[in-house]
């Protein structure tokens, strides 16, 4: 990129020879003309780089450059003897230069400037990998990225080459000094063959400099805009095919293809603008791309109906490897990132020959865009690795530009020809068949019409058939409620009879106590007239008060028959369906004990054992009292029958058994509701329900007693009672063992 001259040395040979004649002078010529030889271009000094000239292409600022890590606003100024510090070539890749990722360090160049170079405009391009602060002759001239001394807070900035007019002093010596940072923890990666080097200096005429950056970044955008217009209109369309008719899942991975492809460039758009530092971030455009290939892989395997095998699972596997080291492998991971991205290209091309070997219809069009995609791509490729990418073919476009355009709309290109004649062909199709339908349409129109009529006699008579199946359904659903009615009345009576049964047996034993009082009494009123006459005053007080203690046990048992008769008939009354304060224990209990009598008075031989664990905090809840009784007394009835039946079996074969029902109360709170709740449990140690049934019991008529001994109805309206009470009935029960039914009320 940059020239220089030997004429000084040139001019002072020719002044050797024509004073060799002077011993001294010849040796001082001899010696400076060894010094000389060493020098490149225009140095006059290790430590000085003399610039006489400026070319077209510029100057690149590469060799006179001294470094020194650390921080010392002292480093920019003209008169600081720099000697000492280290040379260093900062076009070079940062990670060829290990000295400066340390932390913040300076690099100086001393400049000599000829007259005719002083009296143009010059500017610099620059070209970096971090944060710039760029001085001139000691004054800040510019600042690129942020430095600090904290490292979390520096922040790198790439100007891209965007020109920085210059003004040198003088022809003497100018210092250009650079403060310079890498971000730490930034992930550096390679796009292409480019590298990132510590900055690249290149001094130029102002308007060239200008003229060639507005140029570029024309050039670079105009492709990008154009890639990004073209592969926008290919999703738009892509995504319609699809909607059109989603079962062709080639359309959608297009789409997909499309959006990746659109995403990356519009990422890539916004490198001129020097928001480079994005794809350190998120991998780098290829990676992007890269992962867009595979979608655009998988839709040609959909499109040309090719199996999934082992190709292409490893293609996938590839894919992820390859973008996981692009982002990782320094340089290397690029290249290996192009050759998986090459593979798929191969693999592309494969497939489309397959497809048309099968002779499958429009595939020839696949095979031609796949094939000048891989051709388009080798050539782009031999374009990178011979650095030509850049040769001018019109006013916007590169050679390299072009290349890569046509590249990636080959495929897409060739697809969207292919499935545009696929829908045509299936239109012309459907035109067809269409007409087809037609003219048999107008040929058996006689015969649609006979059947037509057909159809309308038939309907008539389906008509009539389902009036009268619905009149016979109704008459059936009416009898059937009658019927249910009855068994429900049946139920209620059977109830009502098992708590008669329990009030009669619970009433005798007062009117029992009543009547041999009674007959006590007469008895010893008898003898206390037979006293009265022998006038035995002693025996006859002492007859008097066995009178009246037997007249108070009659007083106190017809208050207990009172009592019964009156809590009966407060139970057994119609229900209001009002809830209302009720002691659940008192309930509980008082049908336990009826139950009791009213199988005793069923069945003279029966005994049990009656277990109670009521729970006294309890209190008074809100319930309809006769319904919940009515449940009770159900659950009840039912636990002593089982335990009665199995009394019975262990009894025929020799068993011990003592039968045992339980009732008890608790209260606790319901952590699903929020609210308090009620439990009553009522526990047998009968034969237990088979699970094979268990869960049937709640169902209307369904029952395990013999003909005639249950309607089946007690357990299914004793469930509806409970849910209308907002609760929950429920059994556990284990074969043999016995059977628990749990009422759930809450409050």
């Amino acid at each position: 990129m940059h020239q220089f001259h030997h004429s000084v040395a040139v001019q002072r040979g020719n002044l050797a020879r024509y004073c060799h004649y002077m011993k001294k002078c010849i040796l001082f010529v001899f010696i400076f003309c060894l010094y000389s030889v060493h020098l490149y271009a225009q140095l006059t000094d290790k430590s000085i780089l003399h610039l006489q000239q400026i070319p077209a292409t510029g100057v690149v600022l590469n060799q006179g450059w001294k470094f020194h890590a650390g921080d010392n606003i002292d480093w920019a100024r003209p008169e600081f003897n720099d000697r000492d510090w280290q040379a260093v070539d900062p076009t070079k890749d940062i990670h060829d230069l290990p000295q400066i990722h340390r932390s913040i360090c300076w690099f100086r160049l001393n400049l000599k400037i000829d007259t005719s170079i002083l009296a143009q405009s010059l500017a610099m391009s620059i070209y970096q990998s971090g944060a710039a602060e760029i001085y001139l002759n000691g004054k800040l001239v510019q600042r690129y990225g942020t430095i600090n001394t904290n490292p979390e807070k520096v922040i790198a900035y790439d100007p891209l080459g965007k020109p920085l007019s210059l003004r040198f002093t003088s022809r003497g010596q100018n210092v250009l000094a650079i403060r310079y940072v890498l971000q730490p923890h930034l992930f550096y990666t390679t796009i292409m063959i480019r590298k990132n080097p510590a900055f690249i200096i290149t001094v130029n005429n102002e308007q060239t400099a200008i003229d060639f950056y507005q140029r570029e970044i024309t050039r670079f955008t105009s492709s990008m805009i154009f890639r990004i217009g073209a592969f926008v209109l290919l999703l738009i369309l892509h995504l319609a095919f699809y909607l059109y008719n989603p079962t062709q899942k080639a359309n959608l991975f297009f789409f997909i293809y499309a959006v990746f492809v659109v995403a990356a460039e519009t990422v890539n758009i916004s490198y001129p603008n020097a928001v480079k530092y994005i794809f350190y971030h998120f991998n780098t455009v290829a990676s992007v791309g890269q992962s867009g290939n595979f979608f655009l892989i998988t839709a040609l395997y959909f499109l040309l109906n090719q199996k999934r095998g082992w190709i292409f699972w490893s293609l996938l596997i590839l894919t992820v490897i390859g973008t996981v080291l692009n982002a990782t492998i320094y340089t290397l991971g690029f290249s290996i990132s192009v050759l998986i991205n090459t593979l798929i290209n191969i693999e592309i091309v494969r497939i489309a020959f397959k497809a048309v070997k099968n002779k499958q219809r429009g595939a020839w069009i696949i095979a031609t865009g796949a094939i000048s995609y891989f051709v388009f791509w080798v050539f782009f490729l031999t374009l990178v690795l011979s650095r030509k990418l850049f040769l001018p073919v019109g006013q916007i476009f590169t050679i390299g530009d072009f290349i890569y355009n046509i590249t990636f709309l080959c495929i897409p290109t060739a697809t969207s020809v292919f499935l545009a004649l696929d829908f045509a062909f299936t239109s012309r199709s459907l035109q067809q068949k269409l007409v087809e339908v037609n003219d048999l349409s107008q040929k058996n129109w006689e015969q649609q019409k006979e059947k037509q009529q057909i159809l309308a006699s038939q309907k008539e008579k389906l008509e009539e058939d389902v009036t009268q199946r619905t009149s016979e359904l109704k008459q059936s659903l009416k009898d059937l409620k009658a019927a249910q009615a009855q068994l429900i009345q049946s139920e209620k009576m059977a109830s009502l009879g098992e708590l008669t049964s329990g009030i009669a047996h619970e009433i005798q034993n007062p009117l029992n106590f009543i009547n041999n009082f009674s007959d006590v009494n007469a008895e010893l009123i008898d003898e206390l007239k037979e006293q009265l006459a022998t006038s035995n005053g002693q025996e006859v007080l002492l007859i008097a008060d066995n009178i009246k203690e037997n007249e108070q046990k009659i007083n106190y048992h017809g208050k207990r028959a009172d009592a019964i008769v009156k809590g009966m008939l407060e139970h057994s009354r119609a229900s209001t369906g009002k809830k209302e304060p009720t002691d659940i224990n008192a309930l509980a209990n008082e049908y336990l004990r009826l139950a009791y009598q009213g199988q005793r008075a069923k069945d003279k031989s029966f005994n049990a054992t009656m277990k109670t664990d009521f729970d006294e905090s309890i209190g008074n809840i809100n319930i309809i009292p006769q319904d919940i009784g009515r449940v009770v007394l159900n659950l009840i009835n039912n636990a002593f029958y089982a335990v009665n039946e199995k009394n019975a079996s262990t009894s025929s074969a020799g068993q011990r058994y003592e039968p045992t029902v339980s009732v008890s109360t608790k209260r606790s709170l319901s952590f699903k509701e929020g609210r308090g709740e009620v439990i009553i449990s009522i526990k047998d140690n009968g034969p237990g329900i088979p699970p094979a049934i268990v869960d049937k019991i709640f169902q209307p008529f369904f029952t395990t007693k013999p003909t005639g001994e249950g309607t089946g109805l007690g357990l299914s309206l004793s469930y509806d009672i409970i849910k209308a009470h907002g609760g929950e009935l429920k059994v556990e029960s284990k074969e043999g063992e016995g059977a628990e039914f749990l009422i759930r009320i809450l409050f």
